[in-house]
């Protein structure tokens, strides 16, 4: 057995790192491979920090690397990032969060260049503003628009933030084999001949290496649950080499029915949450949260209400259930319906397919989730249910909603009634509306027998123009108010079952028109052959 040369820092640890057995192999391979990697070029390395069990052994394993390098070889530096959704399940994100400090905290005192860096969504593609904002419905499977926006997107950016100072990266990820077929599939497929390390999928200049990806769970438990048996007078049991402790991790597994951590996803091959590992605590991709669950049984009761709203929004995805919370419209304003399958009767009825929440139900959604929070808070949680940021974005998605434009602005009214305080709400003076406007123009509408939702986003859009010289592609935008379906949805489908038969009909009278000119074609014919006749007749009489 090779022993570990390079172990600078690692006194305590020399025994373990040398003894320990790993997929076959003492851990002092393992260790080597990451020196001998680190050292081998000037790549800084991200490591994808989810707060689980694979992440940490990764973050564990690096660590234990860089403590074994001498101070002049460990130049290179490490960022150490999370990708905070903003709707984390609240205990993981505490143990994240005190994690991340005391790893860059250690590694500063040790002389490690490791830095901890959290990103997060913009704040257009958290998740309550494309809920509650927006109206999207709760992800599921078919529809699970959350991972690309709240999880791939932050990454991304932060990966080629770095690309573009460093030109490349080396982006080192806790995916292992026994757990994730598909992305070792994925991971294979990419690899460099001759190399531990693969291209990323998408980002170019970007390379993925996955230390542990022939670790089965025991063997990463086995490296959480450190040294102690080999130094027992210097380290604890679970102690971990940054001086914390991994137990809380075991615990929280434990008490979750032992679900698993929610991976850091980086593109689509990444396996994302929805099979109940730890995540957001709303995720509706999954039936039942199990993870949740298993806290809240466990000792977390307070998180029962958390479950209770997420289950809430579960409700809603159900087939039966969409038609009562969703608008009949999409966000384009048209009513739309399920195309034709393959081998079906293009004249069959066609299944509609709902558009966004309504409003009304997002405002009482909203009202229970600041409830929720002010209620968590008053426990003493330190917890955000939702930011102020996501706050003023809701509000003027509500005020231009295309379908139901919000001239009452009742988020304000909303939040106040719930905190008895206000926020620094932005005031558009040019552009305000209120309850009384809304109730004047549907009244007006009515007399005319036009839509009153209509109405109000035309003048919305006269409002936008106000004061620019050049009002370049203006019919065109009216056009478009005008092209949406308007009314409601039994007065939309007669107009469109209508606007179908007079297209039948057309089509109809289309056909007679080339049958007539096929008929005149016919009889031009027959009276040129009539006229070539008389002709050649009177030519023989002629001649005759």
């Amino acid at each position: 057995m090779n022993k570990l040369l390079l172990a600078h820092d690692l006194a305590d640890y020399e025994s373990f790192i040398n003894l320990e057995q790993f997929s076959g192999k003492p851990l002092a391979e393992y260790v080597a491979e990451v020196q001998r990697i680190y050292c081998m070029d000037s790549r800084p390395w991200i490591i994808g920090y989810s707060g689980g069990k694979d992440s940490t052994a990764v973050t564990t394993l690096v660590y234990l690397s860089l403590l074994g390098l001498p101070p002049e070889l460990r130049k290179k530096e490490i960022f150490l990032i999370t990708s905070d959704t903003l709707v984390e399940t609240p205990v993981v994100v505490d143990l994240i969060k005190n994690s991340m400090q005391l790893i860059e905290k250690s590694a500063k005192r040790d002389k490690l260049p490791i830095t901890q860096h959290s990103v997060t969504p913009k704040t257009n593609d958290t998740f309550w503003v494309n809920l509650l904002g927006k109206g999207y419905p709760a992800p599921t499977r078919s529809f699970r628009w959350c991972t690309e926006r709240m999880k791939i997107d932050p990454v991304s950016d932060f990966i080629r933030e770095k690309i573009s100072h460093y030109n490349e990266v080396v982006i080192l990820l806790g995916a292992r084999s026994s757990e994730s077929a598909s992305r070792a599939q994925v991971i294979a497929k990419h690899r460099i001949d001759g190399s531990r390390l693969s291209r990323h999928t998408t980002l170019s200049n970007a390379f993925i290496y996955t230390p542990i990806d022939s670790w089965d769970t025991e063997e990463v438990w086995k490296l959480l649950r450190g040294a102690f048996r080999h130094s027992p007078h210097d380290i604890e049991e679970w102690e971990n080499p940054w001086g914390g402790s991994n137990r809380p991790l075991w615990t929280l597994y434990m008490n979750s029915s032992t679900q698993g951590e929610c991976p850091l996803v980086i593109d689509e091959s990444t396996p994302s949450c929805g099979n109940s590992r730890f995540g957001c605590w709303t995720c509706t991709v999954v039936t039942k949260d199990k993870a949740m669950e298993g806290l809240i049984q466990n000792g977390e009761d307070w998180m029962l209400p958390l479950l209770q709203f997420r289950d809430l929004l579960a409700k809603t995805t159900e087939p039966e259930q969409k038609d009562i919370y969703r608008n009949f419209k999409r966000r384009n304003g048209k009513v739309t319906y399920q195309y034709a399958k393959e081998g079906e009767d293009i004249a069959a009825e066609r299944k509609h397919i709902p558009g966004p929440y309504l409003l009304k139900y997002r405002k009482e959604w909203l009202r229970k989730l600041l409830e929720l929070d002010k209620e968590l808070r008053s426990q003493g949680h330190s917890i955000s249910l939702i930011t102020e940021p996501e706050l003023h974005a809701i509000r003027q998605q509500w005020l231009r909603d295309p379908n139901e434009p919000d001239w009452a602005d009742e988020l304000p009214d909303i939040y106040r009634e719930v905190y008895n305080e206000d926020l620094n709400w932005i005031i558009d003076d040019q552009s305000q509306f209120d309850v009384y406007d809304a109730s004047l123009l549907t009244e007006i509408a009515e007399e005319y027998g036009a839509s009153p939702e209509m109405i109000m986003k035309l003048i919305e859009l006269e409002v936008s123009l106000e004061g620019i010289s050049r009002r370049h592609g203006v019919f065109d935008k009216i056009g478009n108010i005008l092209k949406q379906d308007w009314g409601s949805l039994e007065s939309i489908e007669q107009s469109q079952a209508d606007l179908q038969k007079r297209h039948e009909r057309d089509i109809h009278a289309l056909d007679i028109c080339q049958i007539e000119a096929e008929l005149k074609k016919v009889q031009d014919q027959i009276l040129k052959a009539e006229l070539q006749i008389s002709s050649d007749t009177k030519a023989l009489v002629n001649d005759n």
